[in-house]
């Protein structure tokens, strides 16, 4: 095919999203290199991601020309090899094995406390805040690490276990405020560093583990951000662990991203360069993995407050880029642009979802009502 007709598939494409190419509103894109339409229709997502990278086209506005493409269903019109085979070889083994889990820590979890402590709040909190009377990211995040303590009814002298603890925000926000015990558990070495620091002084253990080594008891237990990384093939494993741990009557947190639809890998893109084996769950697929296992007594969906998060990381981010440039370089700059304000693009154009359920072991709680 000339390249005359590669940019005109791709022109036809972006026609449907309103989004032009060498156009002039915030949305469109501009191209320094014809071969962008050949990479976008041979390699998807992942052409079109990297040849950002490279510097091939820009765009003033990622993160509205990302919700437009999705929201027009455009990249679903792109079907490449290199997915087919994504897709068939995730179906045909486990790919968040014990083994395997330990690759995004390294990949994207130990880059650099550096740029984490620039880029996110105060507490270091790497998941969606919320904003219902939030101004400020701070605000947010303590306001969500709020409401998820009054969702789990977490009492003093409560022990509770947090599944993928990041930083040690949460685990320390709740043993300062709820007056609880907690054990944290990542595969971030370079997180589990900064939390044993961050929480040195209050009733927190931090340790390097994977979730299935987990064998002992809990009034309460939580998971922010982590099922993503767990895998479809995982998700009973995982609520059997929960409820081998959690306590008759205690209440488990479950937070995370969700989509609409059952899916074996994530985007191309965001597999290579942000989360690899990582996927996101969708509603059935939660819900049959705790079937006679638990009681569903909350579904909250905030997911407009993960586009308003990712855009205030992705303004500290560039704030605070002069200071990290000389480490990380351009083409890792224009990699976490592009990863920020596509992801908030997703949200904005309601293909992801920010998904807080709460279960129940026996049902052994009572009348639950949940907080907002």
């Amino acid at each position: 095919m000339p390249s005359a007709r590669y940019r005109k598939r791709i022109e036809e494409l972006f026609t449907r999203a309103d989004v032009a190419v060498d156009g002039n509103r915030p949305w469109d894109i501009t191209v320094s290199n014809e071969n962008l339409f050949r990479r976008m229709l041979a390699h998807g997502s992942l052409g079109f991601g990297e040849a950002y990278m490279d510097g091939w086209w820009d765009c003033e506005r990622i993160d509205q020309l990302i919700c437009r493409l999705l929201g027009a269903g455009v990249d679903r019109q792109v079907r490449t090899c290199g997915a087919v085979l994504a897709s068939i070889r995730a179906r045909l083994s486990n790919r968040q094995t014990p083994a395997r889990s330990l690759r995004v820590g390294k990949l994207h979890y130990d880059i650099g406390n550096d740029l984490y402590q620039l880029m996110l709040d105060s507490r270091m909190i790497y998941s969606c805040a919320y904003w219902k009377d939030a101004a400020t990211l701070d605000a947010a995040q303590e306001d969500k690490l709020d409401l998820i303590c009054r969702k789990l009814r977490l009492e003093p002298g409560m022990r509770l276990l947090d599944i993928g603890c990041g930083w040690g925000g949460l685990a320390g926000f709740a043993a300062e405020r709820y007056g609880v015990e907690v054990v944290g558990v990542t595969i971030s070495r370079e997180q589990a560093s900064l939390a044993v620091e961050r929480c040195r002084g209050l009733p927190v253990r931090i340790r390097l583990q994977d979730y299935r080594e987990l064998d002992e008891s809990f009034d309460r237990i939580v998971s922010v951000g982590m099922f993503e990384h767990v895998g479809y093939k995982n998700y009973r494993t995982f609520m059997s662990v929960v409820d081998r741990c959690l306590k008759k009557g205690g209440l488990l947190l479950l937070h995370t991203i969700g989509g609409n639809r059952p899916v074996a890998t994530t985007d191309p893109w965001i597999e290579r360069y942000i989360f690899p084996n990582g996927m996101l769950p969708s509603a059935d697929r939660i819900t049959s993995s705790i079937e006679g296992l638990f009681i569903l007594e909350d579904w909250h969906n905030f997911g407009p407050d993960y586009d308003m998060t990712l855009m205030a990381w992705w303004r500290r981010f560039e704030d605070a880029w002069p200071h990290l440039e000389g480490r990380y370089g351009e083409r890792f700059h224009r990699m976490w642009r592009y990863y920020l304000l596509s992801c908030a693009g997703a949200f904005r154009a309601r293909v992801n979802h920010l998904w807080q359920v709460v279960l129940a072991k026996d049902g052994a709680c009572g009348c639950y009502r949940p907080a907002r």
